[in-house]
């Protein structure tokens, strides 16, 4: 006669901690999933948009494209789970610069590696069709149009303000991100931001092209030659430029952006006296971009329409998030860097 199975006390008791363990997970993915933000889902579908383009890509080199956006996949990864994940106390100073970091950081440097992943994703560029679009829609194309207007002058002029691009940017983004404290402000700014970067990168995958400055060269009858700026000009876009990233022109939604949310809070300083000034140098980029011959119209109008698009978002969505955040108890979407 057979023994009966005796019961394994041990099993039944290591299986009841694994099962606990595993509710714990799970409830604490479902925590971290409902503390993002608008924007921290934005940043993740960008990403991972990136990996599948490289992943499905038909030009050369894509290895070393998907090891870098694999890179900042884990960047921002860590970000989030440190932050949204509550493992760190929310509103800590480390929970503040680390989101702050781990964002911005990612976000900044997937712009430098176009240069490496959009020739990687395709080897095709449209330039052809662009300019036909313009001149059937349009029947005019600012850079053709503009060349009878091209001096050592008005390129200098011009390539300032193209080359201010940087730090138009660089003086929006960088007091926010190390500065800024205003819970409704700064989340409405910062996915704004992060609207214009994440599509128009993603438009560059869609719609490559090199622009008139080089698929049309050596059709204009003046050169564009200059000073110390224009010097400055062509040695930042071979140094630094994405190529093939001209739709849309984000040398038009970036100041246009934040000319629009500047006058929009002009209430706050210090957008108060600064939006006049962000206006004009945004109408001079814009301008810029055409007669310097590195976007085709309907780039630019693309790049209007973007701006437009986030400025919508900032005003609308994120009051709207604010508003759940509110609803459910959650966190604020950034933590404040001064002492808490």
């Amino acid at each position: 006669m057979n023994p009966k199975p005796s019961l394994n006390i041990g099993s039944l008791a290591d299986a009841r901690v694994l099962i606990a363990r595993a509710n714990e997970f799970a409830t604490w993915v479902v925590r971290m999933a409902r503390n993002f933000a608008a924007q921290d889902w934005l940043l993740c579908f960008y990403f991972t948009t990136l990996a599948f383009a490289l992943l499905f890509g038909t030009g050369p080199n894509r290895d070393a494209g998907l090891l870098r956006v694999e890179t900042d996949i884990a960047v921002l990864l860590t970000g989030l789970i440190l932050v949204r994940g509550e493992l760190l106390a929310p509103n800590s100073f480390a929970s503040a610069l680390i989101y702050r970091g781990t964002i911005f950081g990612a976000t900044v440097c997937s712009y430098f590696q176009l240069r490496e992943i959009l020739p990687a994703v395709s080897s095709r560029a449209i330039d052809a069709s662009l300019l036909a679009f313009d001149m059937r829609v349009f029947h005019y194309e600012p850079a053709i149009a503009w060349d009878a207007f091209v001096t050592p002058g008005t390129t200098e002029w011009f390539a300032f303000f193209y080359f201010g691009h940087f730090l138009l940017l660089a003086a929006h983004v960088l007091p926010f991100m190390f500065f800024g404290s205003d819970r409704n402000l700064m989340p409405r700014f910062a996915l704004g931001v992060f609207v214009v970067f994440c599509v128009g990168h993603l438009l560059y995958l869609v719609v490559p092209g090199y622009g008139p400055f080089q698929f049309l060269e050596g059709q204009f009858e003046h050169p564009l030659t200059g000073g110390v700026f224009w010097k400055w000009v062509l040695h930042a876009v071979e140094v630094g430029g994405a190529r093939k990233d001209i739709f849309p022109s984000l040398h038009t939604a970036v100041p246009v952006f934040f000319a629009l949310f500047s006058f929009m809070h002009r209430r706050y300083k210090p957008f108060n006296f600064t939006w006049p000034i962000t206006a004009f140098f945004a109408s001079q980029m814009v301008i810029a971009t055409m007669f310097l011959r590195w976007h085709y119209l309907i780039d630019i109008v693309a790049g209007l329409a973007l701006a437009s698009v986030a400025v919508w978002a900032s005003c609308k969505l994120e009051p709207m998030e604010q508003e759940r955040r509110t609803r459910l108890g959650l966190p604020p979407i950034f933590a404040s860097l001064r002492s808490q």
